[in-house]
């Protein structure tokens, strides 16, 4: 059966569509089942958790804010570096295919290299965690700082039909990113489906194809299908019915792509970069297809390079002694205010050290993995809860405190019924470092955040906890919750108003000096 660059297209545009579609579908449907979970009566408890189950961890390596800054900033370079590498590479293999018969002009491959760029952008902007309108303006800005190049490079320059060239040439491509990526449930899930799904809708196109060669031979089964059910209804059992066929080899790949998650050989990071530029590759390779024929699968070999660069990134990367580790608490129910904290504070935190939490239906998105999604799809959530005090320590440790190739660190959760939260949060204490607090808008009912400082403050280790309040914070409830057991060792933040200023001091407040 053949296969036009439009049919191509369509798979690949309908892949895109469903996965992003059902990424939202399965992030709604993880949260209501963790709140389903949480809210389970717990197993018989047995035997009390004793904290001394988890064992003493030697004193974190020494790191400074500034040691933070340079992680992030070596970071950002090698991701524009594997950008320009992409964007040379996929330049000259469109410059061969594209024009065969003319001779290699190294200056235009240059200029087109330039275009295809454009990449980088949203990479950064899905590293930094940019909101929407950051990654559009940036794009913007580099539209209008790169149009005078091409206008240089025109062999006839005509502005207007030079800016009509880009729009055509990079736009479709844009919104396709945004549609998959920019928003926080496509971000962390549609990656992963991606592939699952082209696998589907090629599933579907191949069944109706299936029925237009029946069609036209006028075999016997098809005479008497269309007996018992109508013309739409047989198309759609072609279009469908093939899905039983291909669940099966496709489910096997989500769960592969699960393992090489856990196992450490993808990122979630290095996915979302992979999944941009392989966007924008589809389209150079459909638009070479109909003049290269099967050589513009080509086309997706500057990918080759992302493996090339991170292995050896990996083992380069040299880290002596153990990270330090950051347990983050917070008050439930104020999600857009926790999200925020953890797009600005703690995914920089990432870059060194490990993060450790409870977890919550207002992080969900923020912390899904591909580990977390297709244990879910996979119907095996409840597995990961704590049932009874003697899973605290096994759960402690499986944590995952390597970083990545990427070199940031992964968060770990702890997924909690409301019966078993305490022994976990005693648990996750004996193992941090240093703890931030988001105590917005506490309460005197807040009963848990009230046992969470109590536990903080009779911790029998070397910790430090930054503790941010607000103008709803009841500071009196606070202090009672406390007590006389060292006091010193919390640092309250007003972070009443939160602007890119107060997030940098709460990180620096992070990498302090631990008090006593």
């Amino acid at each position: 059966m053949a296969y036009s660059t439009g049919k191509l297209l369509f798979i690949f545009l309908a892949a895109v569509l469903l996965s992003s579609i059902a990424s939202w579908l399965t992030a709604n449907r993880y949260r209501r089942a963790m709140q389903r979970l949480m809210r389970a009566p717990a197993a018989d408890a047995g035997a009390a958790f004793v904290p001394a189950a988890i064992p003493a961890l030697p004193a974190p390596r020494p790191l400074s804010l500034g040691d933070n800054r340079r992680a992030g900033f070596q970071l950002t370079l090698l991701l524009i570096g594997l950008s320009m590498l992409l964007a040379l590479s996929s330049a000259g293999i469109y410059m061969l295919l594209a024009f065969p018969d003319e001779p290699f002009a190294p200056k235009r491959a240059a200029t087109v290299a330039l275009l295809h760029l454009w990449p980088v952008i949203p990479a950064l902007g899905l590293l930094w965690r940019w909101p929407p309108r950051r990654v559009i303006g940036a794009l913007a800005l580099w539209c209008v700082l790169c149009f005078p190049v091409f206008l240089w490079r025109s062999i006839e320059p005509q502005p207007l039909q030079l800016l009509f060239g880009m729009a055509v040439e990079i736009g479709p491509t844009m919104v396709l990113v945004a549609l998959i990526l920019l928003g926080s449930a496509t971000r962390a899930v549609a990656p992963w489906l991606l592939l699952p799904f082209i696998g589907l809708v090629w599933a579907s196109i191949a069944g109706v194809d299936v029925l237009a060669v029946m069609v036209e031979r006028q075999t016997p089964l098809l005479k008497w299908l269309v007996t018992w059910l109508p013309a739409h209804a047989a198309m759609a059992l072609f279009a469908l019915l093939p899905w039983l066929l291909a669940w099966w080899p496709l489910r096997r790949l989500g769960r592969a792509l699960g393992r090489a998650y856990a196992r450490k050989w993808l990122s979630d990071l290095m996915v979302v970069f992979t999944t941009v530029w392989a966007i924008s590759l589809v389209e150079r390779a459909l638009g070479v297809a109909n003049s290269a024929g099967v050589a513009a699968l080509a086309m997706f070999l500057p990918l080759l390079w992302i493996p090339l660069v991170m292995v050896p990134y990996a083992r380069l990367q040299k880290r002596e002694g153990r990270p330090p580790t950051l347990l983050v608490l917070r008050v439930f129910q104020r999600d857009a205010q926790v999200q925020a904290l953890f797009d600005h504070v703690i995914e920089r935190w990432r870059l060194s050290g490990n993060t450790v939490m409870i977890a919550g239906t207002d992080l969900a998105v923020r912390t899904l993995d591909a580990d977390d999604i297709f244990t879910f799809l996979d119907g095996r959530l409840a597995a990961r809860f704590i049932r009874t005090p003697a899973d605290v320590a096994p759960r402690m440790a499986a944590f995952d405190m390597v970083p990545d190739m990427d070199g940031r660190y992964r968060v770990n959760e702890c997924y909690c019924h409301d019966t078993t939260w305490q022994d976990a949060l005693r648990a996750l204490v004996r193992r941090s470092d240093v703890v931030l607090m988001d105590l917005r808008g506490f309460q005197a009912h807040n009963a848990g955040c009230a046992y969470e400082l109590g536990t903080l403050a009779q911790a029998a280790q070397t910790l430090r906890v930054v503790v941010l309040a607000d103008a709803q914070t009841d500071r009196v409830a606070a202090a009672a919750a406390i007590g006389h057991d060292r006091p010193e060792r919390f640092v309250w933040l007003d972070v009443t108003t939160v602007d890119a200023h107060k997030r940098r001091e709460v990180l620096a407040r992070l990498f302090a000096v631990p008090a006593g």
